[in-house]
């Protein structure tokens, strides 16, 4: 196992933290039905999600830096996507 750069560990944290934003907002855009903005979300995610793959399939090491970033993204998109509460209920939830 060779040694850890500090570099493509922050890279990789940044990337799968930008990946999973990309992916709340390109679910987002799928639960509203909103093609364009889904189909744009989608490749962002991908394409995101491609420098983190590369980085650590070659040290096991970054998965952890992966998990890490990806945490972060989730968090972070969730916070920022907050909505005010529906006067009624989410299709789909339990009658009161």
């Amino acid at each position: 196992m060779s040694a850890i750069n500090p570099f493509t560990a922050v890279g990789v944290v940044l990337a799968t933290a930008a990946t999973d934003a990309v992916y709340v907002m390109f679910t987002s855009a799928v639960v509203a039905r909103r093609r364009i903005p889904a189909a744009t979300w989608s490749s962002f995610w991908y394409l995101l999600s491609s420098f983190a793959v590369i980085s650590y399939t070659e040290n096991w090491i970054y998965v952890g830096f992966a998990a890490a970033g990806s945490w972060i993204g989730a968090f972070a998109s969730i916070t920022f996507l907050q909505r005010p509460p529906a006067a009624s209920p989410p299709v789909g939830a339990a009658p009161h």
